[in-house]
């Protein structure tokens, strides 16, 4: 393998607002450590996805900043954001904090704040309510589920945000890895609800910061 096997998009920001992001799943050490050299002689810093802690150990750079949880890794220099936070993330239940972090960590590293609301599935449906309000002020919501998605249409029904809604694969049986939630995303006669691909907690965010004009 040569450099060819790897070509950095370095004039995607210029573009579209967002710069490239590595999805590490397929790839090998050696290919993930040529990407992080291109950014580096770019002079920019790269976001990492998919990125399990096996491979992670074997990443050359510094600094390197990586979640285990959410497999998310960030090479090269960054600050976190801070201030008031314009975007919620709500959880349906405690196994979706992976996708919540891969989401919270991809705003942060383009600059976004955000807030957690996790464990408020339909379920104790009182949980959710008890937050309607605060919610309800956020221009921005992405919500994470898995079963059978209810969170999604509720939300929708609740609160006059953009909705993003994030399927899981949390669940069992019928659940399918998440389609039966993704299903229902996509099926929600609620208004003006999106939905991104199973588990894409990257994607949600992006399609918040493109919403949001960040």
């Amino acid at each position: 393998m040569t450099d060819k096997d790897v070509i950095l998009d370095l004039e995607r920001e210029t573009r579209i607002g967002l710069p490239e992001a590595v999805l590490c799943a397929g790839k090998s050490v050696a290919q993930i450590n040529r990407v992080i050299d291109q950014a580096v002689q770019g002079g920019i810093s790269i976001f990492l996805t998919r990125l399990d802690e096996e491979k992670a150990a074997s990443i050359v750079a510094s600094p390197f900043d990586y979640d285990p949880i959410s497999q998310t890794a960030i090479a090269g220099p960054w600050t976190a954001p801070v201030g008031a936070a314009d975007i919620a993330l709500v959880s349906a239940g405690t196994s979706d904090l992976p996708v919540v972090l891969e989401a919270e960590r991809t705003l942060a590293f383009h600059g976004a704040t955000s807030k957690q609301f996790n464990d408020v599935g339909v379920a104790g449906l009182w949980r959710l309510l008890k937050i309607r309000d605060e919610l309800a002020s956020f221009p921005v919501v992405i919500a994470m589920a898995g079963m059978e998605g209810a969170l999604f249409s509720v939300l929708g029904g609740l609160i006059p945000s953009l909705i993003v809604a994030v399927p899981t694969s949390r669940g069992y049986g019928i659940t399918r890895n998440g389609e039966t939630a993704l299903h229902s995303a996509l099926a929600s006669c609620a208004q003006g609800l999106v939905a991104v691909n199973i588990d894409n907690g990257y994607g949600a965010a992006c399609a918040a910061i493109r919403s949001l004009g960040k």
